[in-house]
C-alpha cells in the first residue's frame, strides 16, 4: 500500500479529476486513447514503481481526463508476464488506479480466435476467462485493506456492462461475439495441438494479458468489461504463420468502432 500510494500521489500532483473508469488500451488499441478529452498525461517513468512499457505499440503513460462526460484514467501500454515481470508488477498499475477512485475497468487487447465462425477484426465481448498463465497475481500475503483472501470470481466479466454493450452495438448496428478467453504466458504463439486443447477446455479466444489485471480489479470490488479483437484465426487443421504486423493492422483497423463502443457504454452509465 505505502508503493501504492506513492504512485497515486504523484498522479495527483497532475490535478486532474479521480477517475471513476479505468481503461487498458492493449495491442493496437491505443486509438481508444483519441476518445479520451484529456487533461493530464504522464508517463511511466514518472510514476514510482512503473517500469517502462518494452511492447512494441505500447506508449507507456497514463492519460487523465474523461469521456461522455465520465472521469477517466487510461494505460496507454500494459505490462505483460513474458517481459519478465511478476504478475504482481504487472498488475501494479490496477492497484494505483482503483486507489484513484476507479470503480469500474474496461480492459481491451488482441487475441487469437478459435471459435471456426468468427473472423479476423472481429469484436469480442469477454463473458469469461481461463487462467493458464501457471500463476495467480493474488499469491502472497493478502492485505485486506484491497480485497478479501478468498475473492469470488463467479461473474469476473460484469453481466450489466455486456448487456450495455451489446445494446450499444445494435445501436451501432455493429456485430459484437461474446466468449471465453483463455490467458498464456507467450511469448510464443500456440501449436496446433495447443489449441486443440484450449478448444477442448472450453475457450473461444486466446491472448497474453487481461487475466491477471482482471483478477486483481476482481479483488479489489472493481466492475469489469473485458473486449478483445481477433487479430488471427487460430484453426488449427488450417493454421497459417502470424506477423506481428499484422496483428497490429488488423487491431488498428478495429479500434475505431471498439473506441465508439466503449463511448456509448460509458455514456450510458446511469440509463437503468
Amino acid at each position: 500500500m505505502e508503493r501504492v500510494r506513492r504512485a497515486v500521489d504523484r498522479i495527483r500532483r497532475e490535478g486532474a479529476p479521480a477517475p471513476e473508469w479505468a481503461v487498458v488500451l492493449g495491442t493496437g488499441l491505443g486509438a481508444l486513447g483519441d476518445e479520451i478529452d484529456v487533461e493530464a498525461t504522464v508517463p511511466y517513468g514518472a510514476i514510482p514503481d512503473f517500469p517502462p512499457a518494452t511492447v512494441e505499440e505500447h506508449e507507456g503513460r497514463l492519460l487523465l481526463g474523461s469521456i461522455g462526460g465520465r472521469s477517466v484514467a487510461a494505460m496507454s501500454g500494459r505490462y505483460h508476464r513474458y517481459e519478465g515481470h511478476t504478475l504482481g508488477e504487472v498488475t501494479f498499475p490496477i492497484r494505483v488506479l482503483r486507489e484513484l477512485g476507479a470503480t469500474t475497468l474496461v480492459t481491451s487487447g488482441a487475441a487469437g480466435g478459435m471459435e471456426p465462425l468468427w473472423e479476423r477484426g472481429d469484436l469480442v465481448l469477454i463473458s469469461d476467462h481461463i487462467n493458464l498463465m501457471g500463476d495467480n497475481p493474488l499469491v502472497g500475503p493478502n492485505v485486506e485493506e484491497q480485497g478479501p483472501r478468498f475473492p469470488d470470481m463467479s461473474e469476473a466479466y460484469h453481466a450489466g456492462l455486456r448487456r450495455r454493450a451489446r445494446e450499444a452495438a445494435v445501436q451501432m448496428g455493429v456485430q459484437v461475439r461474446e466468449g471465453v478467453y483463455a490467458g498464456v504466458t507467450g511469448p510464443n504463439l500456440e501449436t496446433p495441438a495447443e489449441y486443440r486443447m484450449l478448444r477442448t477446455l472450453g475457450a473461444d479466444l486466446v491472448g497474453m494479458s487481461t487475466v491477471p489485471e482482471v483478477i486483481v480489479a476482481r479483488h479489489a470490488g472493481m466492475r469489469v468489461l473485458g473486449t478483445a479483437v481477433v487479430t488471427d484465426m487460430c484453426l488449427p487443421d488450417d493454421l497459417e504463420p502470424v506477423e506481428v504486423e499484422d496483428v497490429i493492422r488488423v487491431a488498428g483497423e478495429a479500434a475505431p468502432t471498439l473506441s465508439a463502443l466503449v463511448r456509448r457504454v460509458m455514456e450510458s452509465e446511469g440509463d437503468e
